[in-house]
């Protein structure tokens, strides 16, 4: 079993981007600004969480997507790449010694000190503020957004002693090439970033309660079909199996095609 438990299935493999953690930098060094671009000129309502069903964007998907992208934004303008480092294992003892270090802070607009270790913990706290703000805006259920920041610490010290165990280097290499996750700070900020979007991204599009959302839509089905049993029992499954796809996936992506 891998860090987080969880490695690419094997019947999407062959979809997959190129995996790795300067994959993922490379990725989000392109999609990052191009999305703030959109948002600049004015072709999708920011931010992500705010859109209607009918705005450009509006699905489940991109929502989702957006936001984690919005929050990552401030890793992203760290000056001088030096973002790179939350890949690099063998700053990773060193990195999260310094975000541990770190004071907590409630800021969404942020200055940077000159310090690479203070600036990327100040950069990752707020991409959590961010998110917490997004979580305020939609209503999402408090007790999934509580003490968000004392949970990922919680992380970060797991991660410390993964890498403080005898042999982390040769498991880290071994995980990279059988496409498993592991605890490279890169990784748990996205990660834990992707869970709570997801959260946002529920919110935003179905309300607070998914459960209260499906019998609304369960209602409204009974009503558009009432003398067609047949039809309505066919638009429940595809509900049931639009939620159900939902509820199961990682990423954006898995809700795609």
């Amino acid at each position: 079993m891998d860090w987080f438990g969880w490695q690419l299935p094997k019947d999407r493999a062959h979809k997959a981007p190129p995996f790795g953690p300067q994959a993922l930098l490379q990725d989000l060094e392109t999609r990052v600004p191009r999305y703030l671009d959109d948002v600049d000129e004015g072709k999708l309502v920011y931010p992500a969480c705010k859109r209607a069903r009918s705005d450009a964007g509006g699905d489940v998907s991109a929502i989702w997507d957006h936001t984690r992208l919005e929050a990552m934004r401030y890793v992203m303008v760290v000056p001088r790449r030096e973002f790179e480092l939350l890949g690099d294992p063998a700053r990773q003892p060193e990195m999260l010694d310094a975000y541990l270090r770190q004071r907590p802070h409630d800021d969404t607009v942020i200055e940077f000190t000159g310090s690479t270790m203070a600036d990327l913990a100040i950069a990752v706290v707020a991409g959590f503020n961010w998110l917490n703000h997004c979580a305020g805006l939609v209503e999402v259920n408090r007790e999934k957004f509580l003490g968000t920041l004392s949970a990922f610490r919680k992380i970060i010290v797991l991660g410390q002693q993964w890498w403080a165990m005898e042999g982390a280097d040769a498991r880290y290499s071994q995980m990279l090439a059988a496409q498993q996750v592991p605890p490279l700070m890169l990784y748990l900020v996205w990660l834990e970033y992707t869970r709570l979007a997801k959260e946002i991204a529920s919110a935003a599009s179905f309300g607070p309660s998914i459960d209260r959302a499906i019998e609304k839509r369960r209602e409204t089905l009974a009503k558009e079909f009432t003398d067609r049993p047949g039809e309505l029992g066919a638009a429940l499954d595809e509900l049931k199996g639009t939620m159900a796809a939902f509820e199961n996936a990682r990423e954006p992506a898995d809700l795609d095609g």
